[in-house]
């Protein structure tokens, strides 16, 4: 099957869950974008790779990982979402000894292989599958001036929806097992029901 390569996009503040965050990967070719709720504690380490400002007084676990992989000539050469079980994504981390070019998967959980990806500067691969089954679609608008086109990406919001596409979209959500996305759309049809 094809890797397809995600970009991180944002991580923002669950509306649905407390204290839970969303993780946006956005496909590096085309317009859809996979929602990974993470816990606060994820979110967090996510952000200080991703920042590169705050430097922790002591070294996070996956800067210890990082660490310890740079002392042992390990490398991690991508990171990939390979299963959506649940509503839960599960990933691989494909880890490389530079000594002697031996290569391992390692299994993880995906906000800790995202953490580690970030800190080894590698690609971030998830299916076709997994994303047509878990993601949200964004919008592209073009607009042509002087012979000139400019694109510029528009994320759907969901209050953009209709109350049917609502329905519809809650429906397939649940008939794929996406409860997290199901549970967005369920309260988002409720506070426009209520």
């Amino acid at each position: 099957m094809e890797l397809i390569q995600l970009n991180i996009s944002a991580i923002r503040q669950s509306d649905a869950q407390n204290n839970a965050y969303v993780l946006l990967l956005n496909e590096t070719i085309g317009e859809r974008q996979l929602p990974v709720v993470i816990g606060w504690c994820e979110a967090r380490a996510i952000a200080v790779a991703l920042e590169n400002k705050e430097k922790p007084e002591r070294p996070l676990t996956h800067d210890l990982f990082k660490s310890f992989g740079d002392k042992f000539n390990i490398s991690v050469s991508k990171m990939v979402i390979h299963k959506l079980i649940e509503g839960v994504f599960h990933s691989t981390l494909h880890c490389k000894n530079l000594v002697t070019n031996e290569e391992i998967e390692i299994d993880s959980r995906t906000s800790d292989a995202i953490a580690i990806a970030i800190r080894f500067s590698c690609p971030i691969f998830t299916y076709e599958d997994i994303l047509s089954r878990a993601s949200i679609i964004t919008v592209s608008s073009y607009s042509k001036e002087e012979g000139q086109s400019d694109v510029m990406e528009k994320e759907k919001k969901i209050n953009r929806y209709t109350l049917k596409e609502l329905q519809e979209s809650l429906q397939q959500a649940i008939k794929v097992e996406n409860y997290e996305k199901a549970s967005i759309l369920r309260d988002e049809i409720k506070r426009r029901t209520s």
